[in-house]
């Protein structure tokens, strides 16, 4: 059953007015992939710069301020005061950045699209950023990993 749609099939902000106020957490990645030829000398393990300045720390001040944001670009989201959003930004397999973005607010609702806004934000930073060095970059995988609060928690399965 699809919780944004009301009577008439029309779309519906959910009331959570009778929900019960727990601790929601949420963590989401996403991956960002350079072709092989791009970053061969770049993944020291050192911050990535590029002429726009510190990739990773860039990346994650936009990921954050995305989170925090999330309901004025995901209709009938709602505005949730988060207490927590970390981003950690890192080298993945070669040619990798994955990010990670965890969040937690005690609330009436769910955070999870707070933690997806955030990777997806900081994903599209690092594109923007690089894209001189390639349009061939990829963002990949972008997904949830986690959540608990709420209904029920749930905990991605990892990849083979």
């Amino acid at each position: 059953m699809l919780t944004h749609v009301g009577p008439g099939n029309r779309p519906t902000m959910v009331d959570v007015g009778d929900k019960a106020v727990t601790v929601r957490t949420a963590q989401a990645r996403a991956t960002v992939v350079f072709p092989p030829d791009v970053l061969a000398d770049q993944q020291a393990g050192a911050e990535l710069r590029t002429k726009k300045g510190p990739v990773f720390d860039t990346a994650i001040i936009a990921g954050v301020m995305a989170a925090k944001r999330t309901h004025e670009l995901i209709p009938f989201c709602h505005p949730i005061p988060l207490e927590d959003c970390k981003i950690e930004v890192q080298w993945g397999a070669p040619g990798e950045i994955v990010i990670d973005c965890a969040v937690r607010a005690t609330h009436k609702t769910g955070v999870e699209m707070e933690a997806l806004t955030g990777a997806m934000a900081a994903a599209l930073t690092i594109y923007d950023m690089c894209k001189a060095l390639s349009h061939g970059i990829r963002i990949t995988e972008v997904r949830l990993v986690a959540k608990s609060g709420g209904k029920r928690d749930f905990a991605a399965a990892e990849p083979a």
